[in-house]
């Protein structure tokens, strides 16, 4: 059994899981890298900020309310009301109350925010295909959303229910 809090020490990753750690953690750091610059690059805006664009481009009527627009793009609601805010200034998208519960405030993506996240979309897709999913076979591109939802499993990060093309979550094994 796991000693979570090492009270018989630490478990040292062997030669073979530092490797595979290394590897990772430096994907970890290059691959964000890579999608911004070619957003920055292609669109003026950040990897962020097309994000939020395109979390909203895809939500029903183009509107989330600020928190599960936080969970879709695994933000704070600080950070993301902070990105938000500058998207406003550029009438990409506009913040109001939510009618069913004023507790809550809803961001909607306007016309030229729609514009503006449909132009980025081509070279932001073909980024993630180059720089993630060409140099897999079908079978490593399914073992890849399999091993990242173990991992968003033991972070208990919250899963959006629609991030299946047909509206159901993903699978968790």
């Amino acid at each position: 059994m796991d000693d979570p809090v090492g009270t018989s020490g630490p478990r040292w990753l062997d030669v073979d899981e530092q490797r595979q750690w290394y590897a990772f953690a430096y994907m970890l750091t290059l691959l964000p890298a890579a999608l911004e610059a070619q957003m920055q690059r292609d669109s003026g805006i950040g990897h962020f900020d097309y994000l939020v664009l395109s979390s909203l481009s895809m939500a029903p009527e183009h509107t989330l309310r600020m928190s599960e627009l936080a969970q879709y793009t695994g933000s704070t609601l600080s950070r993301l009301s902070n990105v938000v805010s500058r998207l406003e200034k550029r009438d990409w998208v506009h913040r109001r109350p939510d009618p069913a519960d004023g507790r809550y405030t809803l961001a909607t993506l306007t016309g030229d925010g729609l514009n503006k996240v449909t132009s980025a979309a081509p070279g932001h897709v073909g980024e993630v295909r180059r720089r993630v999913f060409d140099p897999l076979t079908k079978a490593q591109q399914r073992q890849l959303g399999a091993i990242s939802q173990r991992i968003l499993d033991a972070l208990r990060a919250p899963c959006p229910t629609d991030w299946a093309p047909d509206g159901t979550p993903p699978k968790r094994d």
